[in-house]
């Protein structure tokens, strides 16, 4: 065992003594309260040891923690820069489409003025055109009201004609047509058809020429009708007495109670004694027929385009008149009257 050699003064003089390591040395007061002290000392640093693992486990928690937190927002902040470059690329597009909207916006301004312009001088015109407007429809309501002070005299305005006639929807009179002649169910359509038919012999019924006569009887006011000739190549149309003769040789002229025009080998004729030829401007595609009873007049009209075509003036009618229809030949083509929807 090894040995502590120790000094110390004591009161009988200086003494130099040995002392073996497991013997215990006297210990004064003092260094008791020291002891003690350092030991609670050491129990408290124990404590704040202890306190302090505890504190450096939750640090190295919360140092993981931010680590993480720290990974997050790395990605968080790549994320944004990747956003961030998006919105500048964006932000570039929206720049460039900005300076585009500006550039239509000022050229919208121009459109817009001009339009504007435009439609000051429009608006001038609009105004000039109802000046003449009501300058016309004046001037037309003079010659109208000219028209009806003489529209016997006026061989014109076939519209404004029809005002003074009744229109009537003719049908066709089966007892009267020629047995080369085939009506429709309807009674407003004529063709040519071969063979013949064989019908019951009656005195009205015509005979030597290829006629069918309107059911229409006229013995006074005024009547107008239409009849549709555009696909017809050669025909007669008119009115005749109600008594005309329909067999035999039959010259048809006012002197034998027929007034009517004829297309025949693409040449028209009022049916006078002698023939009149007509000039036409154009192939005739819709007739109107103006019959005036009284004052004796059968006026027939270019209804395409109002035009007028030919009038049996101041004739001496009596007894009763009728809507006259002839077909020449099996390549004539139909006559079809036309029906008012008034």
């Amino acid at each position: 065992m090894h040995k502590l050699k120790v000094s110390s003064y004591v009161l009988s003089g200086d003494l130099t003594q040995d002392y073996n390591l497991g013997d215990r040395i006297p210990e004064s007061s003092e260094e008791l309260f020291q002891r003690e002290q350092l030991k609670k000392e050491n129990e408290q640093l124990k404590k704040e040891n202890e306190q302090l693992k505890k504190e450096n486990e939750q640090l190295k928690k919360e140092n993981e923690q931010l680590k993480k937190e720290n990974e997050q927002l790395k990605k968080e902040n790549e994320q944004l820069k990747k956003e961030n470059e998006q919105l500048k690329k964006e932000n570039e597009q929206l720049k460039k489409e900005n300076e585009q909207l500006k550039k239509e916006n000022e050229q919208l301004k121009k459109d817009y003025e001009q339009l504007k312009k435009d439609y000051e001088q429009l608006k001038k015109d609009y105004e000039q055109l109802k000046k003449d407007y009501e300058q016309f429809k004046k001037e037309i309501e003079r010659r109208k009201a000219q028209f009806k002070s003489a529209w016997r005299d006026i061989p014109l305005y076939a519209d404004w004609r029809k005002e003074e006639f009744q229109t009537v929807n003719l049908t066709l009179d089966a007892a009267t047509a020629h047995p080369a002649l085939f009506l429709s169910e309807e009674g407003r359509r004529v063709t040519w058809q071969e063979p013949c038919q064989e019908l019951p012999s009656c005195p009205e019924r015509f005979v030597s020429i290829p006629c069918v006569l309107g059911q229409l009887h006229v013995s006074s006011e005024r009547y107008f009708w239409e009849v549709e000739v555009q696909d017809t190549h050669s025909w007669d149309l008119g009115v005749c007495r109600n008594n005309v003769a329909r067999e035999g040789r039959v010259t048809m002229s006012p002197q034998n109670g027929f007034w009517a025009i004829r297309l025949y080998d693409g040449e028209y004729w009022g049916l006078t004694s002698p023939e009149t030829s007509l000039t036409l401007k154009e192939k005739l595609c819709r007739v109107g027929v103006f019959l005036d009873y009284k004052a004796g007049d059968v006026s027939f009209y270019n209804m395409t385009d109002g035009s007028h075509i030919y009038t049996f003036s101041k004739q001496a009618f009596y007894g009763g008149l009728r809507p006259l229809f002839r077909l020449w030949s099996s390549d004539s083509g139909p006559l079809t009257i036309v029906h008012s929807h008034a």
